[in-house]
This record gives C-alpha cells, structure tokens and sequence, in this order.
C-alpha cells in the first residue's frame, strides 16, 4: 500500500473519531458550541455512529498490508464524502448565511472526497 494511501487513512481516522464520539454521545454539547440548532439527537447520534463505524474501519485498513483489502473503503469513503459535499452544498450555494463552521464542514468533504478519489483512480490503475 502507498505511504500516501497509509497517511490518508490514519488522519480520516483520527477526524472521524473526533466528530463521531461527541456526535454519539453528546450531539446536543458539541453542536451548541457551534449555535447549531435546532438539534436532531437521533439523527446526530446516527451519524456519530456512521463517523465511529468510518473511524474503525479506516484504522483497520491502515493497519492492513495489502492495497486490496482496502479498495472498496477507499471506494465508500470517497462516495459519502462526496454525496455529503452535495448535499451539504445545495443548501451552502441557495444564497442564505451559513456560519463558518458549515463551510468547513463541507470544505472537509470536497477534500477528502477528492482524496480518495485519486486514490481509487491509482490504485486500479496497478
């Protein structure tokens, strides 16, 4: 597996796991800090759980050695990354005021969305 695949890995990893346990735990705290409102628990708490489920697999697949086992995570992340990106965007582009940390939500996405992407694209190039 490339050293960029193995790096890409471990940090979306490390970011899940930070957004998904206090999205699991405590949606309605984290998302207070950020004046989100109104808070959906169940739906927060679903995603936490998603985000922790990515965050497992992603440690898994950097632990793994060989690029084939990891392909089709490559594959689901660059799917969720992306489809989140647009839908997240259709509401970010309507015109109305979003906070920052919407934008960098989403900016998150498009990056990790594009990152895996080239990394599917290389890896079945091999």
């Amino acid at each position: 597996m490339s050293k960029i695949m193995k790096v890409a890995l471990l940090i979306y990893g490390i970011v899940t796991f930070i957004f998904g346990v206090p999205l699991l735990f405590a949606p309605g705290r984290l998302l207070g800090l950020f004046s989100w409102e109104p808070v959906d628990p169940l739906m927060s708490r679903l995603l936490g759980a998603a985000l922790l489920g990515m965050a497992w697999s992603a440690l898994r697949a950097w632990r793994a050695s060989e690029q084939e086992r990891t392909i089709l995570l490559v594959e689901a992340y660059a799917t969720f990354n992306l489809l989140g990106a647009v839908g997240l965007g259709r509401h970010l582009f309507s015109g109305s005021y979003y906070p920052f940390y919407v934008w960098f939500v989403f900016g998150l996405l498009v990056v990790f969305g594009v990152i895996w992407v080239v990394l599917a694209v290389l890896a079945n190039k091999k």
